[in-house]
């Protein structure tokens, strides 16, 4: 059994793989990851774990995350600048690109063998652009909850709004006119995305979306090619064992 770690700025993501079928567990960085690994995940299936693979965003929450899984006898591999050279897809500038990045890259590379791009929904906003086996360039926006937080955190008579698409694109109340501003307006924002980087590039290209957000916006879906929830934990496992 492989096991993925992917950090994240908001989540710790564990996934097992045997024979091509996920199981995932989420962690929040606020909670104790040695107690989430006790009461959430069970000790037989740490035991099977015969390889692992670790991506982080949060150099403070790597060194951690691995003395805790050593005390189950699990050792990741963690993604480097150092592997890029064995992976099918050049990396420019390594040192600039987060390793989640890439390793949704060489997922969705893997999936398709041919250029892509990988939209995910997360903490930020990110598309990644893969043509001619290279990770041509990458854009970051502020994420659907991330914007969310700082828009109802800045206004002292807003509450927290559920992250729900609104019917209309119009708000008939404070809720709605929330969602529809910032949901709706992220619809807009992805399909014009998509419009300009094709554009510029002059090319088709395989839209790739992941991210625990990733299904949210329901309008979008008919731009996806796939949307595919483990496509880091996918990566991660693909750059590890490349």
């Amino acid at each position: 059994m492989f096991l993925s770690i992917d950090i994240g700025n908001t989540d710790i993501v564990l996934g097992f793989n045997e024979s091509g079928n996920w199981k995932v567990f989420r962690c929040s960085h606020q909670s104790s990851f040695n107690a989430f690994l006790s009461e959430k995940v069970s000790q037989p299936l740490l035991s099977k774990v015969e390889k692992a693979g670790l991506s982080s965003v949060v150099p403070n929450s790597t060194d951690r995350i691995i003395k805790a899984l050593n005390e189950y006898r699990i050792s990741p591999v963690e993604i480097k600048p150092d592997l890029y050279e064995t992976l099918p897809i050049a990396i420019p500038n390594p040192g600039e690109i987060g390793t989640d990045l890439v390793c949704n890259a060489l997922a969705a590379f893997e999936k398709f063998k041919s250029d892509c791009l990988i939209i995910d929904f997360g903490t930020a906003l990110t598309f990644t652009v893969v043509v001619d086996r290279s990770i041509k360039g990458v854009n970051i926006a502020p994420g659907l909850k991330t914007s969310m937080k700082a828009l109802v955190g800045s206004a002292a008579q807003l509450n927290e709004i559920e992250l729900k698409l609104p019917n209309s694109v119009i708000g008939t109340n404070t809720e709605t006119a929330i969602q529809s501003g910032v949901l709706w307006g992220y619809v807009g924002l992805v399909e014009r995305m998509i419009e300009r980087i094709e554009s510029e590039l002059k090319l088709k290209l395989k839209i790739v979306a992941t991210g625990g957000l990733s299904e949210v916006l329901q309008p979008l879906q008919s731009q996806f090619d796939l949307v595919d929830r483990n496509l880091t934990l996918e990566g991660i496992r693909q750059v590890t064992q490349s």
